[in-house]
């Protein structure tokens, strides 16, 4: 079976992109098409393949500035052709890719991260403290990317959401069915020995309005715990978020290499996650390092923590994560449980499910 793989954009190897490795493994031989491509920035792996680019990709800076440029997205994708023979297309989707016309004949199968959220429920939180002309531009743009979506959805034969919480969302905006199969957390990334934990907390994150990496400053400034905050940030959102603290207990540690990232999380007392994810990779990561989650009570990361394995807050405010790590300082956790639990999903139920909903689709 000729298979052609699409995937919105390579500019970081998060989430998406190790679902993307994934698929690369299960189908060695297939090209990837994308938007952009930053050379260099996703995992060997992935940059062995064979990767076809939009129009986009030629813009100086684009790797960087890309999401400026999202009412251009659905134009770029509409003038990429697929010039590989292809029987089967898999999109790894979040944004726009999904849209890009599959061969005649062929079967187009979509992984969906989600739909765009900055364009439907997550899009005051995106664009609520954005300068007026990006205000400006959002709105101007939302009603024509919301019909362009939907419209896009009569190329995909099937949905494969990554999570019930998104399997909700696109019932509720495409009205479509579909069948949930959870992405993966790399187990031997974890593997070793557990060093002893150490007093602070901490998040690994992205720096986007839905992380509410302002919940967990807040919070801070009002205990006497350490928090330490891993994740890239350009200097503008740095600025900012150190602005917010007023103590001397918060420490940003910028990107870190690989295996930092996971000595860190193995050391920890406790993972902080107050914002609201479609899935939610991190929070397994630390799982599989036998470290305990502090998570605000929604999305994704409901399928993911249990009673066992973690504390929830219900409200998105700074008071209810203070309350939540309080009750935590209080509780003690298995570890063997919280590695039972991660172990559920591995790489390999992954690759076994997705082989199942693709021969099923493929009849």
């Amino acid at each position: 079976m000729k298979v052609v793989i699409l995937h919105d954009w390579l500019t970081g190897f998060r989430g998406g992109e190790r679902v993307l490795e994934a698929l690369c493994e299960m189908y060695p031989d297939a090209p990837i098409y994308t938007l952009i491509h930053d050379k260099g920035s996703t995992s060997p792996l992935i940059e062995s393949k064979e990767i076809i680019t939009s129009f986009l990709n030629k813009i100086p800076g684009i790797s960087k500035h890309y999401r400026k440029f999202l009412p251009l997205m659905p134009l770029a994708v509409e003038m990429m052709k697929i010039t590989h023979k292809a029987d089967l297309v898999i999109s790894s989707s979040h944004c726009v890719i999904k849209g890009v016309k599959k061969p005649e004949g062929s079967k187009h199968i979509c992984y969906i991260h989600s739909p765009m959220r900055y364009m439907y429920d997550q899009y005051d939180n995106y664009f609520r403290k954005s300068p007026i002309h990006i205000k400006m531009a959002a709105w101007l743009s939302r009603p024509f990317l919301q019909w362009w979506d939907k419209r896009s959805n009569r190329n995909v034969d099937h949905f494969i959401p990554n999570s019930k919480f998104v399997q909700k969302r696109i019932q509720s905006i495409y009205e479509v069915g579909s069948s949930v199969v959870y992405p993966f957390v790399d187990l031997e990334d974890f593997n070793g020995p557990r060093p002893k934990k150490e007093d602070f907390y901490l998040m690994v994150t992205a720096f986007a309005p839905n992380k509410r990496l302002d919940i967990a400053i807040d919070a801070f400034n009002h205990l006497d715990k350490k928090l330490k905050i891993i994740g890239k940030a350009s200097d503008k959102e740095l600025t900012h978020f150190k602005s917010l603290i007023t103590k001397g207990n918060i420490e940003f540690l910028g990107e870190l290499p690989r295996e930092e990232v996971v000595s860190h999380i193995k050391k920890a007392k406790a993972f902080i996650f107050p914002g609201v994810e479609d899935f939610g990779i991190t929070p397994l990561e630390s799982m599989a390092s036998g470290t305990p989650v502090i998570a605000y009570e929604a999305g994704g990361v409901l399928e993911t923590v249990t009673e066992d394995t973690g504390i929830f807050f219900k409200n998105p405010s700074s008071q209810s994560l203070v309350d939540a790590i309080n009750r935590f300082a209080g509780k003690e956790f298995n570890e063997q449980e919280l590695l039972e639990r991660a172990n559920v999903f591995s790489k390999n139920n992954f690759i076994n499910n997705m082989n199942n909903e693709i021969h099923q689709a493929c009849g």
